[in-house]
């Protein structure tokens, strides 16, 4: 498994933004596709935004289209979670992953966005 460490989460106001990052223990050059889920108490745990190795083709559900954007650091093992004109229902415990022949998950990253 790959081993993923996230850091970056915080509090903001609304319309705020944050940048998530996500170390990989290896070289994301092996790695199928990283991404990002989100998981709000109550809820089940969603995809944010997600990007495929070699391709790096990304997805984003609508309603983070166009406010969050996903990129990676091939130098640093490291993807990141660039989230602008942040919304109170975005706040969530935010969770890195990664898909090398079976997934991988970080430890989570608490986001509160305050209206």
């Amino acid at each position: 498994q790959v081993h993923l460490v996230e850091s970056g989460g915080g509090s903001v106001q609304a319309g705020g933004s944050l940048r998530l990052s996500c170390a990989a223990s290896e070289s994301i050059f092996g790695i199928s596709a990283m991404g990002w889920y989100r998981q709000a108490p109550g809820k089940q745990r969603e995809l944010v935004a997600l990007i495929r190795s070699g391709s790096s083709s990304t997805i984003y559900p609508d309603s983070v289209k166009g406010r969050f954007t996903i990129s990676t650091d091939n130098a640093k093992n490291t993807v990141y979670l660039q989230m602008n004109s942040l919304k109170p229902e975005d706040t969530a415990v935010y969770y890195c992953y990664a898909l090398k022949y079976s997934g991988s998950w970080g430890q989570g990253t608490q986001v509160t966005v305050s209206s």
